[in-house]
């Protein structure tokens, strides 16, 4: 663009002056300089990323024309704050929302990992070895985990960037099936006051259920329950006077580990996605 404009004074000087083009060309080098400096007021921020229509659009709202009416209008927020600006850039990680609902230009991204010892499970590259470093291949998308499992725990962690399967599971939590082992043999009354429900602290916990685990000395416990952290476990038992050797997570609802060795992650099936919204 720049070079054609000095190609159009160029010529117009070597004709006599063709004042029209370039009173035209003017105009369009101050339009363009007045453009820059607009961005440089909306702050460093704003200067790369994704315009806000094509991340709207990208999103499978509307087209980038439409997206532009509704940014016009109020209803596209980016961090809290309304956009008006036409043009307006966006980072991946801002939060955008339209009419109150966050939305995302990347397609909806399930992958399930069957963890191993020795990963944290966090975003944060300060942590040493993540799971993030073991689903690094997996997708270009920002899946980020659902729930936790200690660094020392094992099985199965599911990863995904859908804002509304995350936020509706955070509030009904999941159903996860634990494999816990302990350094000595549960009592079957205290597996009675796990199935009864603990008071912990002051706060109640509820486990879906517990029993023995087949054909296992009695130190090995089914833990089924919809408490989302990685610590519950080890509160339950050490509050029994217990403590935790080995916790491994077997199912995460109707997920299992069939065909995914230690270390692998897959990306879910279409089935296995629809599934979730019958939780």
């Amino acid at each position: 663009m720049g070079r054609q404009d000095s190609r159009g004074k160029g010529k117009a000087s070597g004709r006599g002056g063709d004042n029209t083009r370039k009173r035209s060309n003017t105009r369009g080098n101050a339009t363009f300089k007045k453009e820059k400096t607009s961005h440089k007021q909306s702050g460093k921020k704003n200067t790369d990323g994704i315009r806000l229509n094509k991340y709207i659009s990208n999103s499978g709202i509307c087209s980038r024309r439409e997206a532009d009416t509704y940014i016009a209008t109020g209803l596209v927020t980016v961090n809290g704050k309304v956009i008006n600006e036409m043009g307006y850039k966006v980072k991946l990680e801002d939060d955008v929302r339209f009419d109150g609902r966050r939305i995302s230009p990347e397609p909806n991204t399930y992958v399930l990992l069957n963890k191993p010892k020795g990963f944290a499970t966090t975003t944060s590259d300060s942590k040493g070895q993540t799971v993030m470093d073991l689903i690094a291949n997996a997708t270009s998308a920002r899946i980020t985990p659902i729930g936790r499992l200690g660094r020392n725990a094992t099985g199965l962690l599911l990863f995904t960037n859908d804002d509304q399967l995350k936020e509706k599971l955070s509030k009904k939590g999941m159903t996860r099936l634990f494999h816990v082992e302990l350094d000595k043999n549960l009592k079957v009354g205290d597996l009675q006051k796990i199935n009864e429900g603990l008071k912990i602290d002051g706060k109640e916990v509820i486990v879906e259920e517990a029993s023995y685990v087949a054909n296992a000395p009695k130190r090995e416990v089914g833990l089924k329950i919809k408490h989302m952290g990685n610590s519950i476990i080890r509160s339950i038992f050490e509050h029994l006077g217990y403590n935790v050797v080995r916790v491994d997570c077997v199912t995460i609802a109707h997920l299992t580990k069939k065909d995914l060795p230690r270390g692998k992650w897959k990306h879910l099936t279409k089935p296995e996605i629809e599934l979730f919204g019958m939780l």
